[in-house]
């Protein structure tokens, strides 16, 4: 990763982003999504691997630069997060740090820590309110895998008829 400032996000800053919520979605549409991800990763000469999964199936993956074998760790457990809660991973990682904790520190049952990770980088898709699957980065700083996938679902939308 080449020197850059990293953006910031606060838990105001992300729950004031409408939610990726649209009225379909398809495996067409999962692959535009994914190939506008992937020109942003190349615009911005970044080392990301990118999912987009639709209701538990891989329809795109790209792994761009130094990204390999290890990212699908992060990737799936990112979109684990933004599945179970509906909302991007970061959010849910922020909210735990606005009350002094940790998610990884959670006792609930309902979390199983050996797949879901609190980090940046994965968006819902949500179809009319229910969360279908998922767009995730992995490979730079949470915060630029967060800013990536958020800045191809904008992409998307401003392309959407």
């Amino acid at each position: 990763m080449s020197e850059r400032e990293l953006p910031v996000f606060t838990v105001d800053d992300l729950e004031a982003v409408a939610p990726f919520d649209v009225h379909s979605f398809t495996k067409e549409d999962a692959v535009d999504l994914g190939t506008l991800a992937v020109a942003l990763i190349r615009e911005r000469a970044l080392d990301l691997a990118v999912d987009v999964v639709l209701r538990d199936d891989l329809v795109f993956r790209a792994k761009l630069g130094a990204t390999g074998p290890e990212n699908d760790f992060w990737l799936a457990g990112k979109a684990a997060v933004a599945r179970h809660f509906g909302v991007p991973s970061l959010l849910v990682r922020r909210r735990y740090e606005a009350e002094g904790r940790r998610f990884e520190d959670d006792t609930d049952p309902a979390f199983d820590h050996s797949v879901m990770r609190s980090h940046g980088g994965a968006i819902p898709i949500l179809v009319a309110g229910e969360v279908v699957g998922t767009i995730t980065a992995s490979g730079e700083p949470d915060v630029i895998d967060h800013q990536t996938a958020c800045d191809a679902v904008a992409l998307y939308l401003a392309r959407r008829p």
